[in-house]
């Protein structure tokens, strides 16, 4: 059986798989500043009420499989992620400093991919067996 999270008002399972990578692709995320890296996603995912699945911080780019409620979206979530860390990396670790003189961490951008239980071939299928009318690919119900 699935474990749909809730809201007040809400049942859900929102699956993303988001990557981004470091500027220029440096790979500056070892030792300590991996740890703090980490440490940092999880207090702001806590925060954000976002459930970290899985998730994994290479010395070039970060992997995070997340479960997210509806009312946090993708976009502000990342910016929100990447901007935080950048900030706190840059004012705490002088060596990253040097490398990222521009006070930019991160790179521009970032992967989003959509997860669940259901392909898109069944969500198609079970629409298609409603009953409707000739629109093929927007159906209304006839009653």
């Amino acid at each position: 059986m699935t474990n749909y999270r809730h809201g007040s008002h809400t049942k859900f399972l929102i699956h993303l798989h988001l990557v981004w990578i470091t500027k220029y692709r440096k790979p500056v995320m070892k030792g300590a500043i991996a740890y703090r890296v980490r440490e940092m996603i999880r207090d702001i995912c806590t925060r954000s009420d976002v459930e970290i699945i899985k998730g994994h911080v290479s010395s070039d780019h970060v992997h995070l499989f997340v479960s997210i409620p509806p009312q946090v979206t993708i976009s502000r979530f990342v910016q929100q992620v990447k901007g935080k860390t950048s900030h706190k990396l840059l004012s705490e670790f002088p060596q990253v400093r040097k490398i990222y003189w521009g006070r930019h961490f991160w790179a521009r951008g970032y992967f989003c991919c959509s997860s669940g239980n259901v392909t898109d071939e069944v969500i198609v299928q079970y629409i298609e067996n409603q009953q409707h009318d000739t629109d093929d690919a927007f159906k209304i119900d006839e009653e």
